[in-house]
């Protein structure tokens, strides 16, 4: 397995195909983009499914989420996606996207076995998207949204961070709009993941603050379904069964309930989103490693773990990567 110095057991892998994205969100990107990773640095489409065959047949893994940047732009996606799907003991497989390109891949990706997707959706106005984001892009999310719902891509979920004086007007429309159509909204507090390190902690938007806009509209009821390692706290809507949930890493963090690794998309481990170290995987593997030299090069990746992110501490660094080279 892989088990850290505390006692947590990573069973969730987080797969990054491409730090590249095609849109900028302010909070994620330059406008200008950023420095894209060679191609000959990324993995290939072998050498990820090995990986994850690795992770699910020697070391516990149970869920793999594909991420990115933006990872409907990966040449080979539905390949990557079809190969995992046949390994055993079978990971669950899920995708988190910006939804741009996915009217078009939703049916694809479900034929290849792909069982969710994590959609991110930070305001419901088009022209306020374009000012987000950088892209006029907004009609080609909610298209994908849909035709992730047409091709039974269920429950989708949808991922929204509130930016103070940008799009913190939002919370209950967003929360209305997701009830009617059966979807499961996420508010994630704004985390120091930007490129240019300009976050701060008094600008953000808080999961208290989420809270108090959403209970002048709606009754919010705790959950009390096991939560277990999910990084959502929930809370049941106007009685349920339909939730809303906050991921609050920043003022709430849940670092001693985490269960994930991550492999970025040039073969790095780091075994914490927040993680200033990785180990390189990817030497190794092209150099002819054997899978079990893969796997303990893995246990001892996630062994060193830290006991939390450290956010608080005055001390904190944010990690050199930004959010889109890491992987969500």
């Amino acid at each position: 397995m892989l088990i850290d110095t505390f006692g947590r057991v990573a069973t969730d892998l987080r797969v990054s195909l491409t730090d590249r994205c095609n849109i900028r969100c302010r909070y994620c990107m330059p406008a200008e983009g950023l420095d894209w990773l060679p191609k000959p640095h990324l993995l290939s489409n072998d050498e990820i499914v090995r990986l994850v065959r690795i992770a699910v047949g020697s070391l516990g893994i149970r869920e793999v989420r594909f991420t990115g940047g933006e990872p409907l732009l990966r040449p080979g996606l539905l390949d990557v996606v079809s190969r995992c799907v046949r390994l055993e003991p079978r990971p669950s497989l899920s995708i988190t996207t910006n939804g741009i390109g996915l009217a078009r891949l939703a049916e694809p990706l479900r034929e290849c076995g792909l069982e969710r997707v994590n959609v991110s959706l930070d305001t419901l106005r088009p022209a306020r998207f374009q000012a987000l984001s950088r892209r006029d892009r907004h009609a080609d999310v909610i298209a994908g949204i849909d035709a992730a719902d047409a091709a039974g891509l269920r429950p989708i979920k949808l991922n929204t961070v509130l930016m103070r004086g940008i799009n913190d007007d939002e919370a209950t429309d967003l929360l209305r709009w997701c009830l009617e159509r059966g979807y499961e909204l996420r508010f994630i507090e704004q985390m120091p993941l930007d490129p240019g390190h300009v976050w701060r902690r008094d600008a953000m938007v808080t999961a208290q603050e989420i809270l108090d806009q959403l209970s002048a509209d709606f009754e919010l009821t705790p959950d009390d379904e096991v939560r277990g390692s999910a990084p959502a706290e929930t809370w049941l809507v106007n009685g349920g069964p339909a939730r809303v949930g906050i991921i609050a890493s920043v003022t709430r963090p849940f670092c001693g309930r985490c269960d994930r690794t991550r492999l970025t998309a040039d073969g790095q481990i780091r075994n914490c989103l927040f993680a200033r170290e990785e180990t390189d995987l990817r030497t190794p593997l092209r150099e002819g490693a054997s899978d079990e030299e893969i796997a303990a090069l893995w246990r001892g990746a996630q062994r060193v773990k830290k006991a939390g992110a450290g956010i608080d501490d005055p001390t904190f660094l944010q990690p050199a990567r930004p959010m889109s080279a890491i992987g969500g």
